[in-house]
Order: C-alpha cells, then structure tokens, then sequence
C-alpha cells in the first residue's frame, strides 16, 4: 500500500491548468524524485501534499487518510509527520541558526529547552554542521543555508521528507553534498524523501523511482534505468535538455507561493 496516494486531482490557477488528473503513488522509504520542465507544476505537487494550495478536484491520502480539503486545524498533526524544505530555504536573518533550527520545534512540539537544544545539536550534526549555533544567515554560504534548512526540517524527525529543488543556486561542491545528504538521511532515518528537480544528474543518483510530469500528468514513474531507457518522445527531449517551458505558468506558480 503507497504511504502517499495522488487520485484524479486537479489544480489551475485562473485560466492555467496545472493538473488535469494527477495519479501517483508515493512508497515508505523511497527516494521518490518528481522531474518535468519549468512551469509543470513540480513545486505545486508538494504545496497541495502540505496544504499550502487547495486542489481543485481529486483528492490527496497520506497513510490512508484523505488530507486534502482539511482543516488548517486537521492539517496541524501531518505537518508533524511531514517537513519540507523550501527552495529559498527560508531563514528567518533575525533568528541564529539554533532558532532558526528549533522554531519548527517550538510550534509543533512540547519540549524543555534543554531537550530542544539537544535535538537542535543532533540536527545540525546530521547535515554536517555541528556546533554552529550561534552562527547567522548573514554569516553563511548558499550550501550551508541549505543545510540549515535541512536540519530544521529534520528537527522534527518527520517520517516524509519533501525537498524542493534542494539544488538550485548551488555550486557543484554543494550540489554533490546535498545529493550525498538525501541519500544518508533516507538510509539513517528511515524516511520516505519526494525530491522535486531538473538536474538530471541528481535525479539519477539519489532516486530510487523518478516520475515526470508534463501537461498536467503524470507521463513516466520507473527506475533511473527504465527513464533512461524510455522511448518516449517527451522523456527523450527532457533527459537531452529540450522540455518545453511554460514560462507564462511559470511566472503564475511564483506568484501563487
């Protein structure tokens, strides 16, 4: 039975269709990565799984419960289950990497400080930046934001793990680190990990099944091996870098958070 299950949904934003009928079938611990030129509707996928965005039709299970069309109230006890970590990262520059870390903490949890400062450690030890508590946004480099992000996403000890384009902006020191990372924390903390992405080449090493979407579906899920295999058109194009962008959709999607 899939942990995760997309049935029939659909999403549009004004007149653009984003999800005409999205079907897929996400398993427990599995790196599942989702792939598909700009403005398809990657990110989308993993706000609608959060409750960020509504789904306009379908609806959305999480360990057979239906989730979409919830309360925020209802939602309260999934996001506990699962953590994100956003594109930008998300920061707060006024807050240290300690309370940058605990404030998931914080919110959704009932700790003392001194089991939060300790989950804290253990966190930033995972991503590989012990004893930078007292360390700020400003001070750090694009990776190590990303790894900060990481750890407090993790600081919660979700059981899904959502990465939204964990690459994008990054040098590939940085980029090998954080492919490394989401293979190392599938493998330790038994999570289930959905990773959204156009690098090809992360795609290919961290997944353990990849799913493209494209016009609203879902139009290949299979091994890295069976991607590279495929003879479909529209895989082909993506994998030689000429997916179709849908710059208009694209600007919408930003727009839309």
């Amino acid at each position: 039975m899939a942990l995760i299950e997309f049935r029939g949904v659909q999403k549009a934003f004004g007149p653009k269709v984003v999800y005409r009928d999205l079907n897929l079938d996400i398993y427990e611990r599995e790196v599942i990565t989702i792939i598909g030129g700009s403005g398809q509707g990657k990110s989308v996928m993993l706000k609608m799984l959060i409750g960020l965005l509504d789904v306009d039709a379908g609806k959305i299970s999480f360990d057979d419960q239906q989730i979409s069309g919830i309360t925020e109230a209802d939602y309260a006890p999934i996001r506990r289950r699962v953590a994100m970590l956003f594109q930008a990262g998300a920061l707060f520059d006024s807050l240290s990497t300690k309370e940058n870390v605990a404030y998931g903490l914080r919110e959704q949890l009932k700790m003392t400080e001194m089991e939060i400062s300790e989950r804290v450690r253990e966190s930033l030890a995972y991503v590989g930046l012990p004893g930078t508590e007292e360390t700020w946004p400003a001070d750090m480099s694009a990776g190590m934001k990303k790894r900060v992000s990481l750890a407090r996403a993790l600081a919660i000890r979700p059981e899904v793990l959502l990465y939204d384009e964990p690459t994008t902006g990054l040098d590939p020191i940085n980029v090998t680190r954080i492919a490394d990372l989401i293979e190392h924390l599938n493998g330790t903390l038994d999570v289930t990990s959905v990773v959204v992405t156009h690098d090809m080449d992360t795609a290919l090493a961290i997944s353990d099944r990849i799913a493209m979407i494209q016009d609203g579906y879902v139009i290949f899920s299979g091994t890295p091996e069976e991607l590279l295999q495929s003879d479909d058109p529209r895989v082909r194009d993506f994998i030689e870098g000429n997916a179709p962008v849908d710059e208009d959709t694209e600007t919408l999607l930003r727009s839309a958070g």
